[in-house]
């Protein structure tokens, strides 16, 4: 039996096993796949910061190991190159004697009276610990140990917020143009027939409503001009059907005299070190998946979510083909995107794509406080347990592609509409101790850094890397000194809490 286990190897599981063990804690950090880090290093290199006065701490520690690997100014670089974030974080790991377990499937928890006993993997294996951390981006050992979580859009009605709910259908980069059908074999959409693919073909919610929708999914892939880069090639299964949405909106745009480049459907600018480019969902045609396939991932067995993932994935190498060697795609984008190519020395092991999914939301627990917007809007609300602060403005990303009968003159017509997208800027605000902890009730012995307690519009602030980075320092700190005492976390002394994490740096308050 060891004092910590932490599942999990994101960057909020890697930062949590590490400050376990700096304070002493025998720990064990479970991980499904073959990597850690997460999607600091599945893809994810241009790191989203919001107000770098509060990322300190251990987020604050990776940007100053990332400016030493280069010989750079903190700050300089947008991010670190995909490798080179996996070869701090084994670093960190390493000289901190954590115990590292690769193809740690989650199969189960023993829980007893509200307490996790062990986990339970699938090869039958058990881990027991005094305390755990659940650092997934799924959340799956607190739904295995019986902790109650929510998922996707709630109804504005439940926590007051402006924000929550389906979103209004209204124009904007993340949108497509007007005047898309949706039908297969009716471009001017006016009969009606099969829905093109890509679109989520369901009722819409009424504006506010909640419908269990999360955002967009989809692969962050890096990309290259080196001579050496590795081509974007057809999959024996690429779908020239699949891509006839595509078609409409580049042919929209021509006939609306639309100057397209590909950097805008991609983000491509070497933002990274080595020339390398952090490809982006950017525009309403992108690397994201808007079928509402997302929506059934986070409650979706092992089998299907690995056929959800192959689709986000198969979604991902087809885009950047079509994008490069369809006809109906500007020349100008074509010739754009075959300069570009996936680096021969990223992701070696998974043919140059990256390793993470990008799960941007799944499972939310509802722990001991639910950080709402609220919390964050139109100013902070003061938290006396503040163990992180949160700064990255408010950003749901698209939740789905859909369309709608829309009333022209002489008669309906079929547009396509995206949904979902909001941006809103908030104030560095306090996260609290009690929004990454259960309810006492629920669970005794677990923490949770990543998929904390907090409402959907809450959640699209917190969720980014350098705060889940935050929150899992925080959580490791927490479970060591839970174990030591034995105490529920609940009940730990959150002073002495506030106290280490500020003599490392963290910051919890401006």
């Amino acid at each position: 039996m060891t004092d910590v286990v932490v599942y999990g190897a994101t960057s909020g599981g890697v930062c949590a096993a590490v400050a376990a063990a700096r304070a002493g804690a025998p720990v064990v950090l479970l991980e499904p796949g073959r990597h850690v880090g997460g999607m600091t290093s599945g893809g994810l290199g241009y790191t989203d910061v919001g107000d770098v006065r509060v990322v300190r701490g251990m987020a604050g520690e990776l940007r100053t190991a990332i400016a030493s690997w280069y010989g750079v100014a903190e700050g300089h670089f947008a991010g670190p190159e995909p490798r080179v974030a996996e070869s701090i974080y084994l670093g960190w790991l390493d000289e901190a004697g954590v115990d590292v377990r690769f193809g740690a499937v989650l199969a189960g928890a023993d829980v007893v009276d509200g307490v996790i006993g062990a986990v339970v993997l699938r090869d039958g294996s058990r881990v027991c610990g005094a305390v755990y951390v659940d650092a997934s981006y799924e959340g799956d050992l607190l739904a295995a140990a019986g902790v109650p979580y929510a998922v996707g859009r709630e109804d504005r009605s439940l926590y007051g917020e402006r924000y929550a709910g389906r979103q209004e259908l209204v124009p904007g980069r993340h949108t497509v143009p007007p005047l898309i059908s949706p039908f297969a074999g009716d471009a001017a959409g006016e009969s009606g027939g099969d829905v093109l693919p890509q679109l989520h073909d369901r009722p819409l919610a009424p504006v506010g409503a909640g419908d269990r929708g999360v955002m967009s999914y989809g692969y962050r892939v890096c990309l290259t001009q080196a001579s050496d880069r590795v081509p974007f090639t057809r999959r024996d299964d690429y779908d020239e059907a699949h891509w006839e949405l595509g078609r409409r909106i580049f042919d929209r745009w021509r006939r609306d005299g639309v100057d397209v480049r590909a950097g805008q459907l991609l983000g491509l600018e070497r933002n990274l070190p080595g020339g390398k480019c952090d490809g982006n969902s950017i525009g309403p045609f992108s690397l994201s998946v808007l079928d509402g396939s997302a929506w059934s991932y986070p409650d979706a067995g092992p089998d299907e979510r690995e056929r959800l993932r192959l689709h986000h994935l198969h979604h991902a190498q087809d885009f950047l083909y079509f994008l490069s060697h369809d006809a109906a795609v500007p020349a100008a984008v074509r010739d754009e995107m075959l300069t570009w190519g996936y680096p021969a020395d990223e992701f070696v092991d998974t043919d140059h794509l990256p390793h993470q999914l990008y799960v941007r939301e799944a499972r939310r627990m509802l722990g001991e406080y639910v950080l709402t917007e609220h919390d964050l809007l139109p100013a902070p609300r003061p938290q006396h347990d503040a163990v992180a602060m949160g700064s990255y403005h408010v950003d749901i990303r698209e939740v789905q592609r859909t369309w709608r009968w829309v009333h022209e003159h002489p008669k309906p017509v079929g547009m396509v509409f995206t949904e979902g997208y909001l941006s809103v800027p908030v104030r560095p605000y306090p996260i609290p101790f009690r929004s990454i902890v259960p309810r006492y009730a629920d669970c005794a012995n677990l923490l949770v850094p990543v998929c904390l307690s907090a409402s959907h519009v809450a959640f699209s602030s917190v969720r980014m890397e350098v705060q889940y980075q935050m929150l899992g320092h925080a959580a490791g700190l927490a479970a060591a000194q839970a174990a030591s005492s034995g105490r529920p976390v609940q009940s730990i002394d959150v002073a002495v809490l506030q106290e280490k994490l500020r003599a490392s740096g963290q910051v919890l308050a401006l």
